[in-house]
């Protein structure tokens, strides 16, 4: 079972203030951990949303929006993925995940589980696209 342990983006992560070097210490702690136990399948930070851009789709036609995006309560700043053998032990390593802004800072992850293969019954062509994605 794979799940995505999402980093919500807050006012400091969206104007690109790095971590301090302390809490980067406890989150490559925290990760390292997380690769000894076999379940670290990937881990980044994104720059914040002004870097990016989003798609919007409306029927046939698609716009490009440039960031940065306004509602930074729905922005995400960093994700690990993990793949373990059950939802508990994703909710054992999700609660050990380092406050993400800091001890002393507001600050929110989101656990989402990935779709497997299995999840689609046999339809033929999403089991080729996950195959190649893994």
């Amino acid at each position: 079972m794979r799940f995505m342990i999402i980093v919500r983006a807050n006012a400091e992560s969206e104007a690109g203030h790095p971590p301090d070097a302390s809490l980067m210490a406890t989150m490559l702690a925290y990760h390292e951990e997380l690769a000894r136990a076999g379940v670290l399948l990937d881990a980044n930070g994104l720059k914040p949303s002004a870097k990016g851009w989003r798609i919007e789709y409306r029927g046939a036609k698609q716009r490009v929006i440039d960031g940065p995006f306004t509602e930074t309560k729905e922005l995400i700043a960093g994700y690990t993925l993990i793949q373990v053998r059950s939802r508990e032990e994703a909710m054992e390593w999700a609660r050990r995940f380092p406050a993400p802004f800091g001890q002393d800072a507001v600050g929110q992850i989101e656990v989402r589980q990935l779709y497997e293969k299995d999840d689609f019954g046999g339809c033929g062509g999403m089991e080729h696209l996950l195959r190649a994605a893994s």
